[in-house]
């Protein structure tokens, strides 16, 4: 291609397009520069001078190669391409010179750190440090920040490379933290010393290159040495990020985000990193049966027998289908409430989404589409609340010169936005353009009218995203989980209920009601039989995002006490009714599976989606209501986390309106 630059770096000859920085030129290169302040998502500071390169023919001084681009180097004298030195002595001077200066004020309490052992200050000074300090003048000390409950501040340990400040100003969108003081007083502080009002505020953990800013709920539990970490997939919401689990032991003692730039970038929320406090309460560790109103320990023989009997001798069987569960646990009841003759049903909120037109009930727009949109409308959905990370990414768009419109309850969105009304009124009368993506909320189909409003969606542009709020839903709708009618056709008359993990709906008195699930929320509450369950972390799993790609959720660690994997009750219970799954393993499970639904083996890709208009109904004339009522208690797993029930107390607070003082 004719735009690319040609430059030589190290010795070695590349092309690169000549708006790229000399440190993404090197990165293409192959070649590492360090860096503190520089982060490939965020606007260039230039301020640590760590990555300092010389440019042969340049300035006769060291230049900062995160703030220089391509196109301004000189080539040599006969139109040779430039050169870029990263080892030269001259190099290796100034990065020591670096170094000592990052160090003059720096704690040495590496030993009792937090970040021990993933520290780039620490990384970085055994790699280009020197083994003395000239300093001989006292430390400055820097008085710590109360940030809230997730975030611990050492800021003494704090270098000023501003990440921190930078994340929650451009990306998070809230305007808390920042910069005061000039030379020696310049430190890194909340204004008016307020805590940060954000659900993505964790993210700053991970960017912090030293143990100024480190996880409090995590604080001095384990190191990352003795951590055994397993690449996995969020179910908090239906986004599904790319998430690591670290466990110690049985135990999960931390959830950090991996990158994946179609899905959640490098970026997790709140509930996401933290809810893991409520994998270890409230579980679900035994069988139970309820006697005389009284729920009583029993052994997996006796559960399923029973459970087998009252299936086999039920005139009619619903299966419900929870927010959190697997595909192939959804496809095992699915299978076995099937061949006894009754239905299932995984819209458990009262969506209308019609299953079978995958174009209705995903869409056809993939999530890093957001990213380069000139107009997006949003229709009865708050992201912040129901999708946090996919909100930022609407703030991006929105900061690179996107139009965003809302028709529902207005919010404080961390963008701007054209508020077009609450009612089905503005969405009849709403205009835009061609090109603009449509993301409709569940708050707009769990309505009498939620097929009208999808076919007024899918009728304003070509180009439509189902934001989902379970993780589950997706994959469910793919193997076809409903019932005609919904969920009161499908539990109507039924006299057994078998509710896989379903806790956000309330199941009137008369039916005997079977739960498996992994935590005793309000769907054990109203068992007859309980059967616990694995919890997310702690099974195989293919989970189907709002943008419809299967992704691969691997087990972390082991379900406690008797729980098992959801699949395998299943496959258990089948024998004691009589009609035997055709499966004994996850792999045999997971063929039928694909043999059934065939893009579930399409494994972290995106299915093009057949655009199929749904036939249009009658628009009532309700306002908008929003899904998600408390983003921090929004499954079994949140509800049973000290941390969440701290976060939503304090949210709750936040909000609430000042009164005068009379």
């Amino acid at each position: 291609m004719s735009d690319l630059r040609k430059i030589i770096i190290d010795g070695r000859e590349v092309e690169v397009h000549p708006a790229m920085t000399l440190i993404q030129a090197c990165e293409v290169a192959g070649v590492e520069v360090p860096r503190f302040c520089y982060h490939e998502r965020l606007s260039i500071a230039g301020n640590c001078r760590m990555c300092l390169v010389e440019v042969v023919g340049g300035p006769p001084k060291p230049a900062a190669s995160c703030a220089m681009q391509v196109k301004d180097l000189r080539p040599g004298p006969e139109g040779q391409p430039p050169v870029v030195k990263t080892n030269s002595p001259m190099v290796k001077k100034a990065r020591e010179g670096v170094m000592e200066f990052l160090l003059i004020n720096h704690p040495l309490d590496c030993p009792i750190c937090d970040q021990g052992g993933e520290c780039d200050l620490q990384d970085q000074a055994m790699a280009y440090g020197v083994d003395f300090s000239r300093f001989r003048e006292p430390k400055r000390a820097s008085e710590d920040l109360d940030l809230g409950p997730l975030v611990e501040t050492h800021m003494t340990r704090c270098i000023s490379c501003t990440r921190c400040v930078r994340f929650t100003t451009e990306v998070a969108g809230i305007t808390q933290m920042g910069q005061t003081g000039r030379g020696e007083d310049a430190e890194i502080t909340s204004y008016l010393n307020q805590t940060l009002d954000s659900n993505l505020q964790g993210n700053i953990i991970d960017l912090c290159p030293v143990g100024a800013l480190v996880s409090k709920p995590y604080a001095f539990t384990a190191r990352p040495w003795e951590l055994t970490k397993t690449e996995s997939i969020d179910v908090m919401d239906a986004l599904g990020s790319n998430i690591r689990v670290d466990t110690k032991g049985r135990e999960v003692m931390r959830i950090l985000p991996r990158n994946h730039d179609g899905v959640n970038e490098e970026w997790i929320s709140d509930k996401t990193r933290f809810v893991w406090d409520g994998l270890k309460r409230q579980r679900l560790d035994t069988p139970y049966i309820r006697e005389n109103g009284k729920l009583r320990k029993a052994g997996w023989d006796e559960a399923l027998k029973l459970v087998g009997a009252k299936l086999k001798g039920a005139t009619k069987v619903a299966g419900l289908i929870g927010d959190l569960v697997s595909t192939e646990a959804a496809y095992s009841l699915k299978t076995l409430v099937e061949g006894l003759g009754g239905s299932v049903e995984a819209r458990v909120d009262g969506s209308r989404l019609p299953a079978g037109n995958r174009s209705a009930y995903v869409g056809n727009v993939a999530i890093e589409d957001i990213d380069t949109a000139k107009e997006i409308v949003l229709i009865g959905t708050n992201p912040r609340h129901e999708a946090p990370v996919l909100n930022a990414r609407i703030r991006k768009a929105w900061l690179n010169g996107a139009k965003i419109s809302l028709v529902g309850v207005a919010a404080d969105m961390t963008y701007d936005y054209t508020h077009l009304g609450t009612d089905r009124a503005a969405l009849a009368s709403a205009k835009p353009g061609e090109d603009a993506i449509v993301i409709v909320g569940q708050g707009a189909l769990n309505e009498a009218d939620g097929l009208a409003v999808l076919a007024a969606c899918m009728g304003l542009t070509g180009r439509l995203l189902v934001l989902h709020t379970a993780a589950s839903r997706v994959g469910a709708l793919d193997i076809d989980a409903v019932t005609e009618g919904g969920l009161q056709a499908a539990t109507d008359g039924a006299d057994v209920v078998y509710n896989l993990g379903a806790d956000e709906l309330d199941i009137g008195a008369g039916p005997f009601v079977i739960y498996q699930g992994s935590h005793g929320d309000r769907g054990a509450h109203r068992a007859d039989v309980i059967l616990p369950g694995a919890a997310y972390t702690e099974e195989n799993g293919i989970f189907v995002n709002t943008e419809g790609r299967p992704q691969l959720a691997l087990r972390a660690g082991f379900a406690p006490g008797d729980a098992k994997e959801n699949w395998a009750i299943l496959r258990a219970l089948s024998a004691e009714v009589g009609t035997v799954l055709p499966w004994d393993s996850l792999g045999a499970l997971r063929s039928h599976l694909v043999g059934a639904v065939p893009h579930l083996e399409m494994i972290d890709e995106v299915p093009e989606n057949a655009w199929q208009p749904v036939a249009t109904g009658t628009l009532g004339d309700a306002s908008f209501r929003p899904a998600v009522k408390d983003f921090y208690l929004s499954n079994p797993i949140a509800r049973a986390s000290g941390l969440m029930a701290e976060l939503s107390a304090s949210a709750a607070a936040r909000n609430a309106q000042p009164m005068a003082a009379e």
